[in-house]
């Protein structure tokens, strides 16, 4: 089973240690695989490489083919947090034969509202939160992280801040760009692997919505939605129990 690591958009990244609650619920499972994408402030930044790593996700997905294959991993369950959701997606019209399953937690194939689609953010939202990103404002991630927890949970509030704090700015900024600028609508149709998607019911990054949107999108057999009855866009940390609970029903263990 895969987590990969989560990226909120805006360039804010959090590691694959974000996964420490529900990493040893699912463990008793699954063999379960945890990595960092490109952008992690774990990873070493000369690995970034902003030409490839483009709004069309292809080369976050190759990556994730490509360990995969590695590992010589076949049937695989992937667990993908917003943006990481819609790399799961990608991969998946690559290489459908991969995965068996994709469980899609707060995932979202446009952000920015368009006609008959609410993203949750105006272009003009955006376009600020570029140049906080650019000037690197700590008032800004001060700010912005409680409305993206979405709950009173100060350890978790302060572990999402000190992530922030440790992204590279020009990483932050490129990586931001590249979910901000994405538009993956087209490529639900052709993810034919079967989906659950799962959503807070009030997140302040992605409205409900778009779970909906996604389900009626997607390709293959009917996708399971699952709103969650908590707030906030990170439930694996905030709301673990509820989350694994909802997990088990969707895998069926």
């Amino acid at each position: 089973m895969l987590f990969p690591v989560r990226f909120k958009p805006g360039g804010e990244a959090m590691d694959m240690g974000f996964w420490h609650f529900l990493v040893p619920l699912l463990a008793y499972y699954f063999k379960v695989v945890v990595f960092d994408m490109v952008f992690s402030p774990n990873v070493n930044p000369k690995l970034y490489n902003p030409i490839r790593y483009t709004s069309h996700l292809n080369g976050y997905a190759d990556d994730l083919i490509c360990l995969l294959d590695q590992l010589h991993v076949k049937n695989t369950i992937y667990l993908g947090h917003s943006m990481s959701a819609m790399v799961g997606c990608v991969a998946a019209t690559k290489r459908p034969l991969l995965f068996t399953h994709l469980i899609l937690l707060g995932g979202s194939p446009r952000y920015i509202n368009d006609e008959g689609y609410d993203g949750g953010f105006e272009r003009s939202d955006i376009n600020d939160i570029y140049q906080s990103i650019d000037k690197n404002s700590g008032l800004r991630i001060k700010d912005f992280a409680p409305k993206a927890v979405g709950v009173n949970n100060t350890a978790t509030i302060a572990e999402f801040e000190n992530s922030l704090r440790r992204m590279k700015p020009g990483i932050a900024l490129s990586a931001g760009k590249t979910v901000f600028s994405s538009d993956l609508r087209k490529k639900l149709p052709k993810v034919v692997v079967p989906c659950t998607i799962i959503q807070s019911k009030k997140d302040y990054v992605v409205p409900v919505s778009v779970a909906y949107y996604m389900k009626s999108k997607l390709g293959g057999p009917p996708a399971q939605v699952k709103i969650l009855d908590t707030q906030g866009h990170f439930p694996h940390l905030t709301a673990y129990n509820l989350l694994f609970k909802v997990l088990k029903e969707a895998l069926q263990i």
